[in-house]
């Protein structure tokens, strides 16, 4: 018997049977949705995560002030306050494969402009910085190494800050205050949102870190430093000769800095969005072995009903392999076409969530070429028994069968 007599032959016996054949592929159906929707979804806020740490920049390694141990007082990471404008110059002329560096002050302040004050983020940064973070100026210009050179009163703004401060006015060329302190605004950057830890990054007022050294914080240690590496290559070579550098800066004590990279950070920020897709996708592929448990019993109830006829073909001449064939064809055809309308189902779905929530989703076509590969498998596990069923009938006993 040719295979395509076979799933003619399948597709007539699934058409008597319409209602029931729906009915049974609706549980593969919703299995397959489930898998989809939640795949996407977790995949979705993974690539969100992803995306909010790519937008600090490529290839970014960050030294920060590490543990502390003074006396009978000890802390832990971020107590030591050791970084210094040295260790960044050091870093600069004796670690080979830097694209840029920028030494970080970070703190928090009122600020005032126009009568109008406003908390927001003081950043002290080198010119280098807007590099290394991809962040361009939409209006004005970035203060120069001039300015950092000789610590002078100016600064860039984000979106934020400038709407909250000034308004409709445009704010290039105004001053602001930070603790009484003015600084003319030389440029306002463009809008980048809020970053994975829930920080609106447009919040922010940057001035040379020379700036916030002397007349800010008035305290000679940085907050951090961040480097650029020149290429992912060279990202681990780099780390490493940064953190033998500063070992070596400090005469062999034990180190008060930690050197982080921006694939360990990733990796940190994005385990449990993989955890939870995982977890999600486990749950929903219990709906796909519950379709078919119930493929399962329906082919059964399909043997039975079909024993008369399936003994006449026995007699006529057909060979178990044949009915075997013909039954195993037609559990598989429910569960791929159950799978088929599962997908459409699953897409539809996840794209209903993220407009209703605002939810991104990220339909993966490994998820969707799985999720029907699997359905397939299901029906060719469970259709596999009733179809062995059939094939092993004798062939007396079937005619026989009333």
């Amino acid at each position: 018997m040719r295979f395509i007599n076979v799933i003619k032959v399948a597709l007539r016996a699934l058409r008597r049977s319409a209602m029931r054949s729906v009915l049974t592929a609706l549980g593969i159906i919703i299995g397959v949705a489930a898998v989809i929707a939640m795949v996407s979804i977790g995949n979705g806020a993974k690539s969100q995560v992803e995306a909010s740490i790519a937008s600090l920049g490529q290839n970014i390694i960050t030294v920060f002030p590490g543990s502390m141990t003074s006396g009978g007082m000890r802390g832990g990471w971020g107590s030591a306050s050791s970084l210094t404008v040295e260790d960044a110059e050091a870093i600069t002329r004796e670690v080979a494969g830097i694209a840029a560096l920028s030494p970080e002050m970070n703190d928090r302040s009122q600020v005032l402009a126009n009568g109008l004050n406003w908390n927001t983020t003081i950043r002290g940064e080198d010119i280098s910085y807007l590099d290394i973070r991809l962040w361009a100026i939409d209006e004005g210009e970035m203060f120069s190494e001039a300015d950092v050179h000789s610590a002078t009163k100016v600064c860039v703004i984000g979106r934020t800050t400038a709407t909250q401060l000034f308004q409709d006015s445009d704010p290039i060329g105004q001053s602001l205050r930070i603790r009484n302190i003015p600084f003319k605004v030389l440029g306002v950057l463009a809008s980048k949102g809020f970053n994975f830890f829930g920080q609106d990054q447009d919040d922010v007022v940057i001035i040379p870190y020379t700036s916030h050294l002397k007349r800010i914080a008035r305290r000679p240690n940085l907050n951090s430093i961040i480097i650029q590496a020149q290429s992912p290559e060279v990202m681990a070579r780099v780390q490493q000769d940064i953190t033998d550098l500063l070992q070596q800066r400090r005469n062999g004590k034990e180190p008060d800095f930690t050197v982080r990279n921006q694939q360990e950070l990733a990796e940190a920020a994005t385990a449990t969005t993989k955890t939870m897709t995982l977890l999600l996708g486990a749950i929903a592929s219990v709906s796909l072995v519950v379709g078919g448990i119930g493929i399962m019993n329906i082919m059964l109830v399909s043997v039975t009903e079909r024993t008369r006829e399936i003994g006449i073909r026995l007699a006529v001449g057909a060979h178990g392999r044949d009915v075997l064939t013909q039954f195993l064809v037609e559990a598989i055809i429910l569960s791929v076409m159950g799978g088929a309308l599962g997908v459409a189902l699953g897409v539809g779905a996840s794209q209903i969530v993220s407009k209703l929530n605002n939810w991104p989703v990220l339909v993966s076509t490994s998820a969707i070429v799985g999720a029907v590969g699997f359905s397939a498998l299901i029906g060719i596990f469970f259709g596999f028994y009733p179809a062995r069923k059939a094939a092993q009938l004798d062939p007396i006993e079937a005619l026989r069968y009333e």
